[in-house]
């Protein structure tokens, strides 16, 4: 059996997709996704949380760029190359922070822009999905389940049975 990226259901209505996605969750499948043309209310709901962990990533990346700033200017200030000016100490920190916060939202930003692109599977020259006989009906009328494969429920006969119980259009093995 070739690898598997999932399993593809298209559904005639709103409506439909709504109580699929529904139903799909109350058997205890999390790895969902949903494929619209246009914007369906309730369906991120449906869907459940996401978890993200870019604001994590975020706070890492301003503490590496403000902290290593500080240690930069520290070095060169203290240990590198100490110059007198005007008698005041050689780790002067005041003067470091405005160099230090700017560098902190710098990192914090890249880290964010990283974490994005990271999470959303960016640079992506192609994806599964693109291989399906109907999937390009997507972007017009086409109303789409993916339950994913790496769901920890995923066994292929099981996700046909219970996706066969939500009266799909047709359903489809999506390989990798």
């Amino acid at each position: 059996m070739k690898a598997s990226h999932g399993c593809l259901a298209q559904f005639a209505s709103v409506p439909a997709l709504l109580a699929a996605v529904k139903q799909l969750r109350l058997d205890g499948y999390t790895r969902l996704e949903a494929y619209t043309p246009f914007a369906v209310d309730g369906l991120a709901e449906a869907l459940g949380p996401v978890r993200s962990r870019i604001p994590l990533l975020m706070l890492l990346g301003g503490l590496l760029g403000g902290f290593g700033t500080l240690a930069l200017q520290y070095y060169a200030a203290v240990i590198d190359y100490p110059i007198d000016v005007g008698g005041r100490p050689d780790a002067s920190w005041p003067a470091f922070i405005p160099a230090a916060l700017e560098m902190t939202i710098l990192f914090a930003a890249l880290a964010g822009v990283a974490g994005m692109l990271a999470g959303n599977g960016l640079p992506r020259l192609n994806h599964p999905l693109f291989g399906s006989e109907h999937f390009d009906e997507a972007s017009r009328d086409g109303l789409f389940v993916l339950l994913r494969a790496d769901d920890p429920r995923y066994e292929f006969g099981r996700v046909l049975h219970d996706l066969a119980r939500l009266d799909p259009l047709h359903v489809e093995q999506v390989p990798r």
